[in-house]
């Protein structure tokens, strides 16, 4: 039946993975209000971004072992709730301070929300429904990415940029409801007992520096300083988990699974590849091309449009073929994406944009979908947590990867070119170093494909 109990889970799964997604896409156009009502430099209206995605990447590792711990729908529920509250505060607060403090609020809200939601559905569904479910919650976020500029914009100029949150605050509500009406299994994994206090302090300490420093390298002279300290905490982190009774990050998975571990990290390139081509195509098609931001905004539609219909399609193929080649596929496709970019920036050719844009959204809607599922199916069931965790691990690190690349290659000063031209360089050179990426992002994916076939 289509209103069983598994899909009214999934239902409920879906409204979680649309929220992140869409808060971020709807907040970035209302910062220049926000900015104009506080008094904020566009450098602390950064940070209304960047610490919502510090605050979860901080706390989703810890977050995933104390749902193995406390139960998947207790971290759920109290993930919902606290999204919800961290909203609302974000609609009457009185200044910047306390905007950013509730963002933290959110960023680790959403943590709670990462690192159980997937797993939950992993568990609701049998192993050939879990691709086609997972597809359904990857097109949920690609519908908050489209629905977040149009929507986010309309709210902003007729009801001002609070609205947004009052929206967000309210799904949250119906959120919070329906899990408590309809999720009551606690998925309690027996076995983990114990905590790893100074694993999660090595750990939180060791990706805040690194990501504060990646992603202000190009503004801070110390930023450098900050990545390797962050760098080296992390691997004291690695060398204290080797050791511990109840690590939060069991390293020896990455060793003995190679499909997990190799999953992981073409899903991290692979966003590290992706996540700022928006930015770039917004700033091209506005400062390049000359279109209206309406124009660029309904360009910008078509990429997550394509996402979110194909992504089911995507998931459920995984079911029934391998989702190691499936991503792989969707990878290549992504990277042959890309380097039409290149052309297009090039050629300055807007209906080229158009069809290279829809390959690349053809092409991470048959890696996104897939590669989960190939990363929930390489480990056992008590290891979902873990698992669900990494995956939005990776993806934040890869936006951060991303967003930094297109920072430093951004600032780049060439003297004997136009500010125009200069302009349309890095940006020409920002898809070069993303077509890199990606084609480099086949190879861990081809390696587990075809370890896969030979076990």
């Amino acid at each position: 039946m289509i209103f069983s109990n598994k899909n009214k889970i999934l239902f409920i799964m879906m409204m979680a993975s649309f929220l992140t997604p869409f808060t971020s896409s709807a907040l970035t156009l209302s910062l220049p209000d926000i900015g104009r009502d506080y008094g904020a430099s566009p450098n602390e209206l950064g940070w209304v971004l960047e610490v919502f995605l510090l605050a979860s990447i901080v706390c989703l590792l810890p977050m995933g072992k104390l749902a193995d711990r406390l139960g998947k729908r207790r971290i759920f529920l109290w993930g919902t709730i606290l999204f919800t509250v961290s909203s609302a505060l974000c609609i009457v607060t009185p200044g910047m301070v306390f905007l950013l403090a509730a963002r933290a609020l959110q960023g680790v809200a959403a943590a709670m929300l990462f690192a159980t939601n997937m797993s939950i559905v992993a568990l609701s569904f049998p192993k050939e429904q879990r691709g086609r479910a997972l597809g359904w919650m990857v097109s949920m976020v690609y519908v908050g990415l489209g629905c977040g500029p149009v929507l986010g914009g309309l709210l902003n100029y007729y009801t001002g940029w609070q609205s947004i949150f009052v929206f967000i605050t309210l799904v949250c509500l119906a959120c919070v409801i329906a899990t408590m009406r309809y999720l009551h299994q606690e998925w309690l994994e027996q076995d983990t007992t114990g905590t790893d206090g100074w694993g999660a302090l090595l750990y939180g300490l060791a990706m805040l520096l690194a990501m504060f420093g990646l992603s202000e390298l190009a503004e801070l002279s110390w930023g450098w300083m900050a990545l390797a300290s962050g760098l080296l905490l992390f691997v004291s982190f690695l060398r204290h988990e080797r050791k511990t009774r109840n690590p939060i990050l069991p390293v020896h998975i990455f060793v003995e699974n190679r499909s997990f571990s190799l999953s992981n990290l073409a899903a991290m390139i692979n966003y590290s590849a992706t996540f700022a081509i928006s930015f770039l195509l917004s700033i091209y098609l506005q400062s390049i091309l000359g279109l209206t931001s309406r124009e660029a905004g309904i360009m910008m539609l078509i990429q997550p449009l394509v996402m979110a219909l194909l992504s089911p399609l995507a998931g459920k193929l995984s079911d029934t073929h391998a989702p190691t080649w499936i991503a792989t596929l969707g990878m290549t496709i992504t990277a042959i994406g890309i380097l039409g970019l290149v052309v297009a920036v090039h050629l300055q050719s807007f209906w080229l944009v158009v069809p290279v844009v829809v390959v690349i959204g053809v092409g991470f809607a048959f890696f996104a979908a897939p590669n989960n599922n190939a990363i929930m199916g390489s480990v056992a069931k008590h290891q979902y947590s873990l698992a669900t965790s990494m995956i939005g691990t990776v993806r934040l690190v890869g936006q951060v990867v991303s967003v930094a690349i297109v920072t430093m290659v951004l600032s780049l000063d060439w003297d004997a070119l136009t500010p125009g031209a200069g302009l349309m360089r890095n940006i020409e050179i920002s898809f070069v170093v993303f077509t890199v990426l990606c084609v480099i992002g086949i190879l861990p994916s081809v390696a587990r494909s075809i370890s896969r076939d030979q076990a």
